[in-house]
């Protein structure tokens, strides 16, 4: 009997206003980054430790790399691949140590 009587069906989740949540939602975000309320020393964190390692690989198998390719075209294995190794190690080392000085911003 309940179920036949007129009224007020329950609502249903409007798509406009779940649009309207999200674009505040994203104004809000916004409006803390510009003002600079949001934290991202996090971010800059990853960012450091990204550049570090990018610069550990990087130049370790850069200097491999071409240590393999020249010992291949002048025929003096392994000596030149065990000297640039080290000498990419080296580079990467005095890099990682002149980042981690830099002041952070």
């Amino acid at each position: 009997m309940v179920e036949n009587e007129p009224g007020l069906d329950p609502l249903t989740e409007d798509a406009r206003l779940n649009s309207l949540d999200e674009r505040l939602r994203r104004a809000k975000t916004e409006e803390a980054i510009r003002t600079g309320a949001v934290d991202t020393k996090g971010d800059a964190s990853y960012r450091l430790g990204n550049r570090v390692l990018a610069e550990l690989i990087g130049s370790m198998v850069g200097g491999a790399v071409i240590g393999a390719t020249l010992d291949w075209l002048l025929g003096t294995s392994p000596w030149l691949l065990l000297v640039l190794l080290f000498l990419g190690i080296g580079s990467a080392f005095r890099n990682i140590i002149r980042i981690s000085n830099q002041r952070s911003k």
